[in-house]
């Protein structure tokens, strides 16, 4: 599989550092799509506070990519929804720690969660 980053600098607004506008994928045999993950533990229960949770969703994507035999190292999408503006900071560190620094097409919303004490849902698209 090969990963093209297209991030045209001419006739748009500059991309940011930790991002791209869009991943090409040449040569993917496999597309793995992962709903909204929390950061629930294997019981269910929600991260005491935010660097926990976001901790707990890397470790359940980790998880669910292992699943397919695939590593962050093939996600090619991703989109963060953060019950406040406020974690946007330290979503993107833990995102960019979890990449690596690799940069990917990303997109943050701001939402309301179904309960209360999810406080970030990350969703993925990944290929290999």
């Amino acid at each position: 599989m090969e990963l093209e980053p297209r991030n045209p600098t001419e006739g748009i607004y500059p991309a940011t550092n930790d991002y791209v506008h869009a991943m090409e994928v040449r040569g993917a045999e496999r597309l793995l799509f992962v709903s909204g993950t929390m950061g629930l533990d294997p019981e269910g229960k929600p991260g005491a506070d935010l660097t926990a949770q976001l901790d707990l969703i890397w470790t359940n994507l980790r998880t669910i990519l292992a699943s397919a035999g695939m590593t962050v190292d093939n996600i090619v999408r991703l989109t963060s929804y953060l019950r406040d503006a406020a974690y946007a900071e330290a979503n993107a560190a833990a995102r960019i720690a979890a990449l690596g620094g690799r940069t990917v097409p990303t997109t943050a919303i701001v939402v309301q969660t179904l309960e209360s004490d999810w406080l970030v849902e990350v969703e993925i698209v990944a290929a290999g």
